[in-house]
């Protein structure tokens, strides 16, 4: 039994839906038509893998010979649809096949089972029939004109419209705006989610139109994260975060999370960055989604730039994934980088293109990684001398010296390293007495302070002004 006949028996079970009951027919010597029908369906189901033709006869077949629509009529149908488009690679004819068949969703089968049929033939319409088989049982991909997918979409919903069926018409727009996002065609999914904005806006206020509104909202951050409108994916995350009464498929949160993150990336927070990476890692996992694995990268990423000690994989969530083949790479990495040991980060990065450089994301933000790594290195290197060649330095780090004299210009004016760069002599030249005479001169201040505190609440008291003296100079009071 295939899926088409389980989705039969999981929703042909209500026919109170549309308030009629299933007869047999008998011809006029009394045998049992649908006994003939239904040995005609499965004898063609039976030649769909070696002969497509031959089954797509037999199923136009049982169609001609109906006199009124009925169940068989349609199973007849969807199966043709599924010939025409996944195997025969004929679009054009699947729509017609498709076409006729939303016509028998209004008396031949139950509401259950049309919905049910309809989700699944747009499933792989949308998907463009990449988990088909191409003819002769070769694995293939069909490509469709946009002119062709979009007219399934547009049957579909005038057919629902006429059925009334808004919950059906509301999750097929959200499933051609899928489809819209995937194909990057930008101005048909931007006008689509405007028209859905308004559905939900005009529905009644319940649960549904909160989980519905968070499902246009992913698709929508989606675009604006592939069109880096960094203002627009705020505008969108924001209003997320305002969505009340919402149960929401945890692979939607995911998609919301990780968009959120790369934005908070945008704007170098890496720590928001990592909590919102973090809540979209544990979204992806529950929703069983491989879009985990991606976005656990970009967790480990976001660790290590906001120079946090914390091992990512510390956590109960992703220790699990800790030796994945596709994670081995960024934790090494995490390990150089909590060592400081920048060239085997350098060489960890090179040997693993794949896994880490191929993706476009983390690979824009490998050089504010290797910088950070690099000041990591370079202060822990000076640290015992007075003065050094940049050419020395540069040789350590692998760079070249204007690299190095920028860093060394960004710290000595953060405060991180006192000294000077020596232009003429191109050298750093390390003050190390002048942090002495500094640290030295603030504990004299900080003393001083104290003594003048005292001295005044000595004066206060002598002359009468009252007896309350600070709690810190009471232990230095001389008691007479």
């Amino acid at each position: 039994m295939d899926e088409d006949d389980m989705d039969y028996l999981e929703g042909g079970g209500s026919d109170e839906d549309y308030g009629f009951e299933y007869s047999e027919e008998e011809d006029e010597d009394g045998n049992n038509q649908s006994d003939d029908v239904e040995n005609q369906y499965y004898k063609a189901k039976a030649l769909k893998e070696d002969d497509p033709e031959a089954a797509l006869a037999a199923f136009k077949k049982i169609l001609d010979s109906q006199t009124t629509k009925n169940d068989w009529g349609f199973k007849a149908l969807k199966q043709s649809t599924k010939l025409l488009f996944l195997i025969l690679h004929r679009p054009s004819e699947a729509l017609k096949t498709y076409t006729e068949l939303l016509t028998y969703t209004k008396s031949a089968v139950t509401r259950n089972y049309a919905e049910k049929s309809i989700n699944n033939i747009l499933d792989y319409v949308g998907e463009g029939g990449k988990s088909g088989k191409g003819k002769g049982g070769g694995k293939g991909k069909v490509k469709v004109d946009v002119e062709i997918l979009e007219k399934f979409y547009e049957v579909t919903k005038d057919s629902l419209g006429e059925a009334k069926n808004d919950r059906l018409s509301v999750k097929t727009n959200l499933k051609l705006a899928k489809l819209w996002l995937d194909k990057k065609e930008y101005g048909r999914l931007n006008k689509l989610i405007r028209s859905l904005h308004e559905l939900i806006a005009a529905g009644d206020e319940d649960q549904s139109k909160g989980t519905i509104l968070l499902e246009v909202y992913a698709l929508e951050i989606q675009m604006y994260n592939d069109q880096k409108n960094f203002k627009k994916i705020k505008e969108i995350y924001n209003a997320t975060l305002q969505v009340r009464s919402a149960i929401p498929h945890p692979r939607i949160m995911g998609v919301i999370r990780e968009c959120g993150g790369k934005m908070w990336m945008g704007e170098k927070r890496w720590a928001r960055a990592s909590e919102d990476f973090f809540e979209s890692f544990k979204n992806y996992d529950e929703a069983g989604s491989m879009q985990r694995i991606q976005v656990l990268k970009y967790l480990v990423l976001a660790h290590m730039l906001m120079g946090s000690e914390i091992n990512p994989f510390d956590s109960q969530e992703t220790k699990p994934y800790k030796n994945d083949s596709q994670i081995k790479a960024m934790t090494d990495l995490v390990d150089a980088y909590h060592r400081r040991e920048v060239h085997t980060a350098e060489k960890i990065l090179k040997e693993n293109k794949e896994t880490i450089m191929d993706d476009p994301f983390i690979r824009s933000y490998i050089g504010d990684l290797l910088r950070s790594l690099r000041t990591q290195y370079l202060i822990d290197l000076i640290k015992p001398y007075t003065r050094l060649e940049l050419s020395f330095l540069a040789k350590q780090l692998n760079v070249d010296s204007d690299e190095v004299e920028e860093i060394l210009v960004g710290l000595i004016l953060e405060g991180k390293v006192e000294g000077r760069i020596d232009q003429v002599e191109q050298r750093l030249v390390l003050d190390q007495h002048s942090a002495l005479e500094k640290r030295r001169y603030a504990a004299m201040a900080k003393w001083m302070n104290s003594v003048e505190g005292v001295h005044g609440a000595i004066l206060n008291k002598s002359v009468g002004v009252g007896p309350n003296i600070p709690e810190q100079y009471e232990g230095m009071m001389i008691r007479g």
